[in-house]
């Protein structure tokens, strides 16, 4: 008889496969910006693996890179991030009674890709939190690991590179590519716009508090479009 739990865990994985072929050229991004940035091999891995954060990941290292203030790194990542408390919300329900350990353990795993496959698993199967959790994982886990082996590719080749091949056209490319799927409406086309013209405008500033500036502005322009819509 097959284990429910492992059955799971293969579905996950199963699910993820084919998104991981456009994961892994962004770890190796994330590991050349590190190099481009000043930071050690050593340090870009450990940054990798404490942070593991995608695209608010690079946008560190570029701020990093400037020698931005440790306050506007913070920051910036915490705006970029602010998605995963969405994506927390929506997925507790699903995982309620698991130990404060295993919840810890999703929290630091949750990602863009896996959360979507997640969430779509949980909406179509009734499972207990148990079998759910080890889908999450046969998901998540994968990602994490192709994550962090892209991030050493990167930061090995990156060394190699000649300072004169600047990657820093690389940090805009990733930043436009998630940014392009997820303005699905309104609400997103204000967000995107108010925040280039911010970023634009405000692009002088030191320690590059523009971007930090410029994403709120669109979450903002954004929440208000969004709140005006549902409320008619």
């Amino acid at each position: 008889m097959t284990n429910p739990r492992r059955a799971a865990a293969l579905a996950g994985f199963r699910a993820v496969l084919p998104i991981m072929v456009g994961v892994a050229p962004f770890a190796l991004i994330a590991g050349f910006a590190g190099v481009d940035a000043g930071v050690s091999q050593v340090q870009t891995v450990a940054f990798s693996v404490l942070v593991f954060a995608g695209a608010a990941q690079l946008a560190a290292l570029e701020l990093i890179g400037r020698d931005g203030a440790t306050a506007v790194v913070v920051a910036t990542a915490l705006v970029i991030n602010a998605r995963f408390l969405m994506y927390s919300a929506s997925l507790a329900p699903s995982l309620r009674g698991l130990g404060t350990g295993r919840r810890a353990l999703v929290a630091y795993l949750l990602t863009d890709q896996a959360f979507v496959v997640s969430a779509l698993r949980y909406e179509q199967r009734e499972e207990p939190p148990g079998t759910r959790l080890a889908y999450f994982l046969g998901a998540a886990v994968p990602l994490w690991i192709e994550w962090q082996a892209g991030t050493v590719v990167g930061a090995v080749a990156g060394a190699a590179v000649p300072a004169s091949w600047s990657l820093d056209f690389a940090i805009p490319l990733v930043f436009l590519a998630l940014l392009v799927p997820a303005v699905r409406d309104r609400a997103g086309v204000a967000a995107a716009g108010v925040a280039a013209v911010v970023a634009v405008a405000a692009g002088g500033l030191r320690l590059n508090a523009g971007l930090l500036l410029a994403a709120t502005a669109g979450i903002a322009a954004g929440y208000t479009l969004a709140t005006r819509a549902a409320s008619r």
